[in-house]
């Protein structure tokens, strides 16, 4: 099983680079992972917020391939604690068989043809964070939920 992380636009912030890049690059010894970075939307202040959600959910639903098992952040998902988050991962390696694809959206969320391709949505807080935020945590959750697979220090109870 391979995990893809899809996201809308580019993360500006370079201090948020290097530190998706570091637990990217911790990752690939555990699993393959990519993120996938769609470009950001052009003359967004000229389509309304449903026309967005449309043009963003066209161009997630285009990155998908057969056999993905397609998953949104969303703020209506499913919580965890980082102790099961890391046994949802472990169920998922056993009956994903090609890619296991985490999507977070854009500003307005997803377009209904994104949200019934979904097989599930999950929540990583009940707070507001920034799309580049997010996208640190989420990694940086992803490095974790390995690390407590594989028995190693890195997360105390």
């Amino acid at each position: 099983m391979k995990i893809s992380l899809i996201v809308i636009g580019k993360t500006d912030a370079s201090y948020f680079v290097d530190a998706i890049n570091e637990y990217k690059n911790r990752l690939v010894h555990y699993i393959p992972f990519e993120m996938e970075i769609i470009p950001d939307i052009k003359n967004v202040k000229n389509l309304r917020e449903e026309q967005q959600k449309e043009k963003e959910g066209e161009l997630i639903l285009k990155m998908l391939q057969p056999g993905d098992y397609l998953v949104l952040l969303d703020e209506h998902g499913k919580s965890f604690t980082s102790m099961e988050f890391a046994t949802y991962l472990e169920r998922k390696m056993h009956v994903v068989s090609k890619r296991l694809v985490f999507v977070i959206g854009g500003p307005y969320g997803f377009s209904e043809a994104v949200y019934k391709a979904a097989s599930e949505k999950i929540s990583l807080s009940k707070m507001t964070f920034s799309h580049q935020m997010i996208r640190l945590i989420f990694v940086e959750q992803i490095y974790r939920a390995m690390t407590i697979l594989n028995n190693e220090p890195y997360h105390h109870e």
